[in-house]
C-alpha cells in the first residue's frame, strides 16, 4: 500500500479528450516528494525551449503533496506549474484553500492539462472519474458568479478552480482562483492565461475518499504536542491576517512606496493596516483546509464610491502593492481593487505593480488622457486605480497594454517607461524591498519564477525567525551584505520543500518555529519512509537547481539574475531602510559559489552528478 499519496496521476488531453495515468514510481517520489518538487520534474520532462507558453503543447501540472489531506497543520494546499506567458520562463504558484484536499479526497495526486479544447469546458473529477463537460454558457462569468453554478450543476460541496475574464482574454497577468468568495489564488505567472489558451473555464472536485497515513496515532501525538503553541505564536497573525506585517513594514522601510521611490509613509500605513481592517470592514475570517490559524479576511463595504465588497479581504502584498505602491490609502478602495481580481482572475502583486509603473509614467507625460480614457492617473487617486484594475481586467482603454505585464508595457510605451519598469525577468516586484532586507536582493535575482519572496522568504532571518537546524541560532543583521547569498540558496532549498510536503511557509517563516527535522518525522509517519534530515535536504537542493535547469536551457544566466536600476541605485530618502543598498555583487557571487553554479549561474557538472540530476 502506498502511503500519503492515491497513486494516481492523470494526463488529460483537451484536444483528444483522452485521459491517461501517469506513473510515477516511488524512487521518484523520494527525490522530489510531491507537490512543487514532483510538478517540476513532469514540466521539465513535458515540455522546453520549443514551447508556446499559450499554445496546446504547453502543460498545466496541478499537483498535491504526499501530507495534502492529512492532519498535518496547515496541509490544505497544492502547485500550479507551467511555462510563463508572462515572463517565458519556469512558472509555478502555490495555493490555499481546500481545492488540493478535495483532489486527494476525488482520488487524485495530480494532473496533467495538454492540448486545447475546441470549445469553452470544464472538468469534473469525481470519485476517480474524469468528465468533460461543456462551458460556452459559463464563459464571461467573474469566478464568484463561476463558483455557484459549477456547484449547483455537479456537487453543493465540490471545490471549484477556475479562470475570470482576464484568463479568457488571455491577460499575462491572469490568475486561477479556488474557493469561491473565499478566493485562495494561483496568482504569479500569467498561469490563468494559460488556461484561457486552452478553452477551459474550469475544473471542479468532489469525493470522500481518507488519504492513508502509515503511523495516523504517532503523526496524530505528534501534532497534538505541538499545536498549542503554535497557534499561540502565530495568535496576532489569526487577530490581523497578513495585513498585519503593513506597520512593521513600513517601519523598517520594507513597504513599497510610490512605485519603490518614496519612504516614509506612516500615516497611509496606519490607515492600510490590519488593526484598523479588523476595527471597520472585517466581518469575519477564513481558515485553509487543516490550518489552525485561520489568517483569512472576510470583509464587507456596504456605503459608499466603493461599495459591494463582500468577501476575501486583501492580504499584505496587496495591500502593499495595490495601496502604498500607488500611494493610495483608502482601505475600502483597497479592498474593492482586490475583489475585483479576484473576480477578473487576476494577480494582484502584479496589478498594483503595472498601476503604479503608470502612474509614474504619467506624471512623466509618458500616459496621457487619452491613453487612459479621462482618467487622471494621478499619486493617491484610489478612483484611478480601480478603474485602471477595471481597464485590465476588461482588455479595454490602457488596460490592454498594462495586461501585457510591466516589462512589456514599457517597450510598448517607449522613451524612459523602462526606468519605471520595477521587475525581475519580467515578473513584478513583490511588496517586500532589499534595500530593507539585505538577502531579499539576492533571493529576488535568483528567484526561478521571477522576483519572488516566497522562494526563499530568507528575511524574518534577518529580523526574528532563528533556524538552528539551517545554521542559524540567531537572527541576522538584515543590512549585513556577508554570508547572505549562502543565507538565500539554504531557504530556497527549504522552501522548495515545503512547498513539495504542501505546507504553508508561515508554520516555518510566520512564527510558526517548525524545524526541519519536524517536517521529516511528519513526511516519515505519514509515508512510512525511513527518510533522513539530510536526504530531506538534499531533495530541497535537487529541486531548486532543476528548475534552475529548466530557465537555463531557455537561456537564463547571470546576465539576468540582477535587479532594477532603481533597487541598485536609488536609496530610500527616509525612514527605517534611509540610505541604504545591498552589496549586491558580494552576495551573488558567493550564491554561486555555494550553490556549486559556474560564473554565468550554471549548475555545475559536478553538482548535477551530485543530486543525480546529470
Amino acid at each position: 500500500m502506498q502511503y500519503g499519496f492515491t497513486g494516481r496521476i492523470v494526463d488529460i488531453d483537451l484536444t483528444t479528450r483522452q485521459v491517461n495515468d501517469y506513473p510515477i514510481d516511488e524512487a521518484t517520489l523520494r527525490k522530489y516528494i510531491g507537490g512543487s518538487g514532483l510538478g517540476t520534474r513532469i514540466l521539465y520532462d513535458l515540455t522546453g525551449p520549443a514551447t508556446d507558453p499559450l499554445g496546446p503543447d504547453n502543460v498545466l501540472v496541478v499537483m498535491t503533496g504526499p501530507v495534502t489531506g492529512t492532519r498535518v497543520p496547515t496541509s490544505g494546499r497544492h502547485s500550479v506549474l507551467s511555462r510563463s506567458p508572462l515572463t517565458g520562463i519556469f512558472a509555478e504558484s502555490d495555493v490555499g484553500g481546500t481545492w488540493g484536499v478535495m483532489s486527494k479526497r476525488a482520488g487524485f495526486d495530480g494532473w496533467i492539462i495538454r492540448g486545447r479544447a475546441e470549445k469553452p469546458t470544464y472538468l469534473w473529477l469525481d470519485d476517480g472519474k474524469v468528465e468533460f463537460r461543456d462551458a460556452g454558457h459559463l464563459w464571461g462569468l467573474d469566478t464568484y458568479a463561476l463558483d455557484e453554478k459549477v456547484k449547483a450543476e455537479t456537487h453543493g460541496k465540490a471545490c471549484v478552480m477556475s479562470i475570470g475574464p482576464a484568463g479568457e482574454k488571455l491577460v499575462r497577468i491572469a490568475s486561477i482562483i479556488t474557493d469561491g468568495r473565499d478566493a485562495r489564488a494561483a496568482g504569479r505567472c500569467g498561469l490563468g492565461a494559460v488556461m484561457g489558451s486552452k478553452n477551459l473555464k474550469a475544473v471542479a472536485c468532489y469525493g470522500q475518499r481518507e488519504v492513508p497515513v502509515y503511523d495516523a496515532k504517532g503523526l496524530a501525538d505528534s501534532i497534538r504536542a505541538i499545536l498549542p503553541g503554535m497557534v499561540e505564536k502565530m495568535k496576532a497573525r489569526h487577530l490581523y491576517g497578513t495585513a498585519n506585517w503593513t506597520l512593521t513594514a513600513e517601519h523598517s522601510g520594507d513597504l513599497p512606496v510610490k512605485n519603490w521611490r518614496g519612504g516614509r509613509w506612516e500615516e497611509g500605513a496606519e490607515k492600510l493596516s490590519g488593526p484598523r481592517m479588523t476595527d471597520t470592514i472585517l466581518t469575519g475570517r477564513y481558515y485553509c483546509a487543516a490550518c489552525p490559524v485561520g489568517c483569512g479576511r472576510v470583509v464587507e463595504v456596504k456605503e459608499g464610491p466603493f461599495a459591494g465588497v463582500k468577501g476575501a479581504g486583501p492580504e499584505y502584498e496587496t495591500i502593499g502593492m495595490l495601496g502604498s505602491c500607488c500611494e493610495v490609502s483608502d482601505l475600502e478602495a483597497v479592498a474593492l481593487a482586490h475583489q475585483l481580481c479576484n473576480q477578473y482572475g487576476m494577480d494582484t502583486i502584479s496589478a498594483g505593480g503595472i498601476i503604479a509603473f503608470a502612474m509614474e509614467c504619467y506624471e512623466h507625460g509618458l500616459i496621457t488622457r487619452q491613453d487612459t480614457c479621462g482618467v487622471a492617473l494621478e499619486w493617491g487617486c484610489a478612483g484611478a486605480m480601480v478603474e485602471m484594475v477595471r481597464q485590465i481586467g476588461e482588455q479595454r482603454g490602457l488596460g490592454i497594454i498594462l495586461g501585457r505585464g510591466v516589462k512589456a508595457a514599457a517597450e510598448a510605451i517607449g522613451g524612459i517607461a523602462t526606468e519605471f519598469a520595477i521587475h525581475v525577468k519580467g515578473l513584478e516586484l513583490p511588496a517586500h524591498d532589499p534595500r530593507a532586507l539585505a538577502s531579499t536582493a539576492v533571493s529576488y535575482a535568483t528567484a526561478s519564477r521571477g522576483a519572488c519572496h516566497l522562494q526563499s522568504l530568507s528575511y524574518p532571518v534577518e529580523l526574528t525567525l532563528k533556524m538552528p537546524e539551517l545554521g542559524y541560532p540567531e537572527t541576522l543583521d538584515r543590512a549585513e551584505s556577508e554570508g547572505k547569498g549562502i543565507l538565500a540558496a539554504k531557504m530556497q532549498d527549504l522552501m522548495s520543500l515545503l512547498d513539495s510536503l504542501k505546507v504553508c511557509k508561515f508554520i516555518v517563516t510566520g512564527g510558526g518555529g517548525i524545524q526541519p527535522s519536524q517536517l521529516v518525522s511528519w513526511l516519515n509517519q505519514v509515508t512510512g519512509w525511513d527518510m533522513t534530515v539530510d536526504e530531506f535536504l538534499k531533495a530541497g537542493e535537487r529541486i531548486y537547481n532543476l528548475k534552475r535547469l529548466y530557465s537555463t536551457r531557455l537561456g537564463i544566466s547571470r546576465k539576468d539574475d540582477t535587479l532594477p536600476p532603481r533597487m541598485l541605485g536609488l536609496p530610500r530618502p527616509d525612514g527605517g531602510a534611509a540610505g541604504y543598498l545591498p552589496n549586491f555583487g558580494q552576495m551573488l557571487n558567493e550564491y554561486y559559489v555555494f550553490r556549486g553554479w559556474d560564473e554565468l549561474g550554471r549548475p555545475a557538472p559536478e553538482k548535477l552528478r551530485e543530486l543525480g540530476l546529470e
